[in-house]
């Protein structure tokens, strides 16, 4: 098994912690594996610890009453989630969270956690740092939500998606409607539409991105 000092050396909000701070939250850290598919925790339920990916990728996201998901991130190793409703007095975890494959996470109970902000000034100033990053991350989602149409979102997310290569891969229809808070069906329509105006291809898992400036000026529309 690894070492918790070790792993929590590579969790960005510990990062450039002092020495001393870092062991005192490896000493309050708790290694916990899930394996694909496999629920952290569950939106509502009671809040029992802040978490932190070292290994793999997790998904946060919300459920609407008639089931649709709305993926609020997608986190990967140094990343941490849960960390908000721990200074909360409601106390409830504001997501579902599972694991995309394999990942192992640190566990930080919300007690010990409260109890080292308290006691260590730079773990309480990386915190408010992760949090105005995060609203940041909020506010951007509301923005696309609200104002953008799929077309663009769309856009927007296969050019991410895709980086400076052609090909974004490994997404299904469905995932990428919950990641752009719509359906389906409208993200098929759209796919088959950027395709007849030559900006893409469909290639089974593949989505190969043929005319990338194409793609940009429909991302800013």
């Amino acid at each position: 098994m690894l070492l918790v000092q070790d792993l929590v050396r590579e969790i960005a909000l510990f990062s450039a912690l002092s020495s001393a701070t870092q062991e005192r939250v490896a000493a309050a850290c708790v290694q916990q594996r899930y394996a694909r598919g496999q629920l952290i925790i569950l939106a509502g339920e009671p809040i029992l610890a802040a978490y932190f990916v070292s290994r793999g990728e997790v998904r946060a996201y919300r459920l609407s009453p008639s089931g649709r998901q709305q993926v609020l991130a997608q986190l990967g190793p140094g990343e941490g989630f849960n960390l908000v409703p721990v200074f909360q007095e409601a106390g409830l975890n504001h997501a579902t969270v599972e694991a995309v494959g394999d990942a192992l996470v640190l566990s930080l109970p919300h007690e010990r956690l409260i109890g080292l902000v308290q006691e260590c000034p730079d773990l309480a100033l990386a915190l408010l740092t992760e949090f105005a990053d995060k609203l940041d991350h909020l506010t951007n989602l509301v923005e696309d939500l609200a104002l953008r149409t799929v077309r663009v979102r769309l856009s927007r997310f296969l050019l991410e998606q895709a980086g400076e290569g052609k090909v974004a891969h490994g997404w299904t229809q469905d995932e990428i409607a919950a990641h752009l808070g719509t359906v389906r069906d409208m993200v098929g329509r759209t796919l088959r539409s950027f395709a007849d105006a030559g900006l893409l291809r469909l290639d089974r898992q593949r989505i190969v991105l043929i005319d990338r400036e194409g793609l940009q000026a429909e991302a800013e529309a």
